[in-house]
């Protein structure tokens, strides 16, 4: 039977995927759901950065311009994948969302959003790991005064009414979310377990080239030195260690325990009344459009070893901790991307 490959995304796990199934020969189509490759970078906050430095944020066959010890912003970034998917001519068929993804004679059938229905032998999902943004239940506690935001609504301090803001969550989006709105409201920063924080250079160099060198990034999550890395769960300062953010007028408080209308009590007893609240506590899947026993767990998401599902014909990339640290990162997808489709291409010799 002939087979043919639908990668769902067009974001830089799905151009990875596609990058590594042309230089295997076999036929395959990528679908996206924005009108432009790069769209789900163009559409979070203006003042984004990418995690890690260009020299460690390019897709394989092609670099990402500019300095390599510097960080490029989700518009560079942006352009840097529509770029891509032109220069090895990667076949996107844009404006063009799976709505439901299901199992079918052969294969698999995908409900697109223009009512089209593709079929496909294998199925490679590579919608990313930042899909639906978490709101605590807590939320609900909040009276009708106070303005909810996430990191997926929030775009510029240009959108905060006046009034003190609560950013909930101090990872790297919370506190560039905190520093953001600081231009133009007073804000507290809610800080949940401790955090380490990474120089971001040590002797000159970037801190990816010295974990890239001690083999942290690539180390199987499940081996000793992979589970130090993720319970660690460290990233680089990039600027904005807690004494810069109190230095900027961030003020720094305690886990959110409690919210009532507009007056919030943290876990240290403290109590503040705020205007807007902008949620940054993390991500989980979207998983309702994969209509596939076996596919998916209510708690967990997505099911995978290594981005291969239990689901004959059914692939990951782009997963957290895929395989290791870089899986979560840009550095990680081309790697993926080539060690799946080198299981698809065995599986489906064996299988055929």
């Amino acid at each position: 039977m002939d087979r043919n490959v639908l990668v769902i995304g067009a974001g830089q796990a799905g151009l990875a995927a596609g990058y590594q199934l042309g230089k295997k020969g076999i036929p395959f189509l990528i679908v996206e759901g924005n009108s432009r490759v790069g769209d789900v970078w163009r559409r979070r906050y203006d003042g984004l950065t990418l995690f890690t430095t260009r020299q460690f944020s390019a897709l394989p066959g092609m670099q990402l311009p500019g300095n390599r010890d510097g960080y490029a912003d989700r518009d560079e970034f942006a352009a840097y994948l529509e770029a891509y998917a032109r220069l090895f001519e990667l076949p996107v068929k844009l404006e063009s969302e799976v709505t439901r993804l299901a199992r079918s004679t052969n294969g698999f059938e995908a409900m697109l959003s223009t009512g089209d229905i593709i079929t496909a032998t294998d199925v490679i999902i590579a919608t990313g790991a930042f899909q639906v943004p978490i709101v605590p239940a807590i939320s609900a506690e909040f009276g009708y005064e106070v303005l909810q935001l996430t990191t997926a609504i929030f775009r510029n301090c240009d959108q905060l009414p006046d009034g003190p803001v609560l950013v909930v969550g101090d990872g790297a989006s919370g506190r560039d979310i905190a520093m953001e709105s600081r231009k133009r409201q007073s804000v507290l920063l809610s800080c949940g377990k401790p955090r380490r924080l990474l120089p971001e250079r040590i002797l000159g160099k970037s801190i990816w080239w010295w974990l890239n060198l001690a083999g942290a990034l690539e180390a199987p999550a499940n081996s000793f030195r992979g589970r130090l890395v993720r319970k660690a769960d460290a990233f680089p300062d990039r600027g904005l260690q807690k004494e810069i953010l109190q230095k900027s007028g961030v003020k720094l408080m305690s886990r959110l325990v409690e919210a009532e209308a507009d007056i919030v009590k943290f876990s240290d007893g403290r109590q503040a009344q705020i205007r807007t609240v902008i949620w940054a506590v993390g991500y989980r899947d979207h998983t309702e459009w994969v209509d596939i026993e076996g596919a998916v767990d209510t708690n967990s998401g997505f099911l995978h070893a290594e981005g291969v599902s239990p689901v004959k014909g059914l692939y990951f990339v782009g997963r957290p901790w895929q395989r290791n640290r870089a899986s979560t990162l840009i550095m990680g997808a081309g790697s993926d991307a080539a060690e799946i489709i080198n299981k698809l291409a065995l599986n489906h010799k064996y299988n055929h």
